[in-house]
């Protein structure tokens, strides 16, 4: 028998005996894929993390490059920058603890607080448009009154803290987590500084092994879609950072004229919620609005029509000067990714879902014009009978 020939056998008979491997014991690989995947999470959360610090920590190498071009032949830079990127990250964080967060708690507990007072607002409010559209207030029996909601979500906030005493005694379970979780972070911060300080050095040794293993047409076609989602989620993620920043903190300047008391509250609920593409702003309006309505129906009212102007606003004017150019994917196709990400796998493909899907447009749409480009010259070249052929330009393929 031929070499090559028992070598083909040999492969198709090794493929059907893993393939059939694969289906049986499909359940014990997806253990297995797991395990793998949660060992390797701190190496996930660091790229994330380093990803996340590229843009801070090139803008200060770029800072750092020329002063110390000329000591040790410019090595410094590179470490300068990866420290004063975490630095940046550290005052961020400390700003948001010392000064948003108790805020926002001293927000929630003011809330809190007059919980009963809002519900018995709403309670007035309802019976008054009962009255007012001439509504048999009997249908309304069966709902809990005012104190029963008030006793339910007393007996709910009690068997919330029942519980987390409960968790507190099992110190032993507590103590494995934070064990777990503190050397999880600090694997990543390891791996993320890793990445940023050796970024001169991964990024050439991959596209060198990349090319020595692949062939030169897909390597570049890997290198290119590699590069293109590198500036697509570079873009995606600091447009929406810096539009929920931006709305977040508009938002609160104008809620201390509305309701000064929930004004970092709501200003944070609009920040987050901006996050979320497409619904996010309808997500955070709602929340916000309900918020108010319990408070003053006229200042709900108010606060979405200022909510509609200042989203106007920001993502006419100033989304684009700050942030430069969109990621490119219209519209529809921005609500499409939303839904069926979500739907499929939670607030993750809620998130990631549009990034994905600008780069799957930006590579269909290149390959189309590619197609016909070639299909145009190809028409040139061949024309129908009767026609003379066009001689292609120096730039046609």
């Amino acid at each position: 028998m031929d070499r090559k020939l028992f070598r083909s056998i040999l492969l198709i008979i090794t493929y059907a005996v893993l393939l059939v491997l694969c289906l049986v014991q499909f359940d014990a690989l997806l253990g297995l894929l797991g395990q793998l995947l949660g060992l390797l999470q701190p190496l996930f959360i660091g790229f994330a993390l380093a990803f996340i610090l590229n843009r801070p920590c090139q803008f200060f190498y770029r800072l750092y490059e020329r002063p110390f071009a000329r000591i040790s032949a410019g090595k410094l830079a590179r470490p300068l920058a990866v420290v004063s990127a975490y630095a940046a990250l550290l005052v961020v964080l400390a700003v948001i603890v010392s000064f948003i967060i108790p805020q926002v708690a001293e927000s929630v507990q003011l809330f809190a607080a007059q919980l009963s007072g809002y519900l018995y607002n709403l309670q007035r409010m309802l019976n008054e448009l009962l009255a007012y559209l001439h509504v048999d207030e009997s249908i309304f029996d069966l709902l809990p009154g005012i104190p029963e909601l008030t006793s339910y979500l007393r007996t709910a906030l009690e068997g919330l803290a029942q519980g987390l005493t409960n968790t507190v005694m099992g110190v032993v379970s507590i103590t494995s987590t934070l064990i777990s979780m503190l050397v999880t972070g600090v694997l990543s911060l390891i791996f993320s500084i890793y990445m940023l300080g050796g970024r001169e050095t991964l990024l050439p040794q991959c596209r060198n092994l990349l090319r020595a293993y692949v062939k030169p047409p897909v390597a570049n076609t890997v290198l290119d879609v590699v590069r293109l989602t590198a500036d697509t989620f570079t873009n995606f993620v600091t447009g929406q950072v810096i539009e929920a920043c931006i709305l977040g903190a508009l938002c609160a300047g104008g809620m201390l004229f509305i309701q000064a008391d929930y004004a970092p509250l709501v200003g944070v609920i609009i920040g987050v919620s901006a996050l979320i593409p497409v619904a996010g702003a309808y997500i955070g309006a709602i929340l916000a609005a309900f918020l108010l309505l319990m408070v003053s129906p006229l200042k709900a009212l108010i606060f979405l029509v200022f909510l509609a102007i200042l989203q106007q606003i920001e993502g006419n004017v100033i989304y684009p000067r700050v942030v430069g150019t969109s990621i490119g994917l219209p519209g529809i196709w921005v609500l499409t990714a939303v839904t069926v990400g979500g739907g499929l796998f939670g607030l993750p493909g809620v998130l990631l879902s549009v990034p994905v899907a600008s780069v799957l447009y930006s590579l269909l749409r290149r390959d189309v014009r590619r197609r016909l480009k070639r299909l145009h010259w190809e028409e040139r070249r061949n024309p129908p009978r009767g026609e003379e052929p066009v001689p292609p330009r120096e730039e046609e393929p």
